[in-house]
């Protein structure tokens, strides 16, 4: 009898390269126009000073926490572990949602995509554009329930189109550079001057997108845990990120130096590609282009699986009724993965209706897994201080502090009321946590901690649709 072989251990730069290709997303190819319609140069690099340190807190926290309590299954297990199941459900059902809402993001920005190649589907958000994406969503929903999601192959050859485009823009980005037009209007449309309201109230315009390029840090993290060294699991998260920061603000801010600001807003769709074009002539709308395609197509094949995955571990942590957690023979979610694929069809309907179908998707999106990081951290303050004599953990607390900050301070300056959006998603799921409750054998549906929380939620649920109706949010 032979004895298994261990699983092979990843170095440092390999695990460097991990964290990088994990987290780079389509959300990249858009930056530089979402941006622009919120910023001037200067206060976008002011942002993501600020948004890069807390993400990097945030980071910090998830791999000290897999380091320490590697027995945890699921990011949503630290709030469960720290502040009971209904904290549990919460932060699960919102990265549920945030997965799947990013999903249609990427059917967004990958009929875009295509609309470059085939007129047909213009902007993204006709009808033609929803049929395919409707099929390419069920495909890949069958694929997954198939076992194919974990294909090294994909994987592969995703990374190389996610990466290769990019550096090509940034070369030619930093080639065709000019200085006079970048700091014409560094830090506003008006004039080159500071002034501190003005900028702040950009930085806060920056911070919903770009906190939306991050939305999956969480699996870089999550990879420390098949690193040779565990030391090389903190150093790989600290230089994964500045890599990452580098890519992102290079990617966003050197447009500023080749297009005036409202010609960088005014660009469509996804704007890396049409930005390059006016740089290179078309062959370079045909090569981001392609490139962002597959580069969706791999990544939405990954995002498929994961809200699925997050039910299954919820169903099996009594947090869903056991149904959630049916699999099939291949181990696959089957019933997860067709009630997901089919919020997705009914959200990608309503694209139809919706004026900047994208940025609604991903703000939605970002604004739903704060929720989840937030309690993450939360969760460091509380290990770390029930910890405190243990060595380093005076430094992971205040880690988490920071970490903590930095999310209530994100979701104040630009997510609120698309939260408030997110709670109505929430009403449906807390009346299946209900079920799981009564199907474990507790008395009541809900305990009266969870009662009052409920009623906050449904009391914000409320406040949300109202915005909707008067107009005070735009979709």
């Amino acid at each position: 009898m032979t004895e298994e072989k261990p699983a092979k251990k990843i170095g440092l730069l390999a695990l460097i390269a991990l964290v990088i290709s994990s987290s780079i997303g389509s959300g990249v190819f858009g930056l530089t126009s979402d941006l622009a319609s919120a910023s001037a140069p200067g206060p976008v690099l002011i942002a993501w000073v600020i948004v890069g340190f807390g993400i990097l807190m945030l980071a910090l926290s998830l791999n000290n926490l897999l380091m320490k309590e590697p027995e945890l299954e699921g990011i949503f297990s630290y709030a469960e572990k720290g502040f009971g199941p209904f904290a549990g459900f919460i932060s699960g059902w919102g990265y549920w949602l945030s997965a799947w809402l990013g999903n249609v993001a990427f059917a967004t920005i990958l009929m875009s995509a295509l609309g470059y190649f085939f007129p047909i589907f213009k902007s993204g958000q006709n009808l033609p554009s929803i049929l395919v994406a409707s099929v390419l969503s069920w495909s890949l929903t069958y694929f997954v329930n198939r076992g194919v999601e974990g294909a090294a192959a994909i994987n592969t050859l995703v990374t190389i189109c996610k990466l290769i485009p990019l550096f090509v823009f940034i070369v030619f980005g930093i080639v065709l550079f000019k200085g006079h037009l970048f700091t014409q209007a560094f830090w506003n449309n008006m004039s080159s001057s500071f002034v501190a309201g003005d900028v702040m109230s950009q930085i806060k315009n920056c911070m919903m997108v770009m906190m939306w390029v991050f939305v999956g840090i969480e699996g870089a993290s999550m990879l420390s845990a098949r690193a040779e060294k565990k030391s090389d699991a903190g150093k790989a998260t600290i230089l994964g990120l500045v890599s990452l920061l580098a890519i992102y603000i290079l990617a966003s801010v050197l447009p500023y130096g080749y297009l005036t600001q409202d010609q960088l807003a005014s660009i469509k769709q996804p704007a890396m590609l049409y930005i390059f074009e006016q740089m290179v002539g078309t062959w370079g709308g045909y090569f981001i282009g392609v490139g962002l395609i597959i580069s969706i197509l791999g990544a939405w094949l990954s995002w498929t699986m994961l809200p699925a995955e997050t039910m299954l571990l919820m169903a099996k942590q009594n947090l869903l009724p056991a149904y959630f957690g049916r699999v099939n023979k291949k181990k696959a979610p089957t019933f997860a993965l067709v009630v997901t694929a089919g919020l997705i069809q009914v959200f990608l309907f309503t694209l139809l209706f919706t004026t900047k179908a994208y940025n609604f998707a991903y703000s939605l999106c970002t604004a739903s897994i704060i929720v989840c990081y937030m309690l993450v951290a939360a969760y460091q303050i509380k290990y770390s201080w029930a910890h405190l004599q243990e060595k380093g953990n005076r430094q992971q607390l205040l880690i988490g502090v920071l970490a903590l900050l930095f999310e209530i301070a994100g979701i104040l300056m630009a997510g609120v009321s698309y939260l408030l959006l997110c709670f109505i998603a929430y009403i449906p799921g807390i009346y299946f946590y209900g079920r799981a409750r009564k199907n474990n054998g507790h008395q009541h549906f809900l305990s009266k901690g969870e009662w009052l929380i409920t009623t906050i939620i449904v009391i914000g649920a409320i406040i949300g649709i109202w915005l909707v109706v008067s107009g005070k949010i735009v979709i």
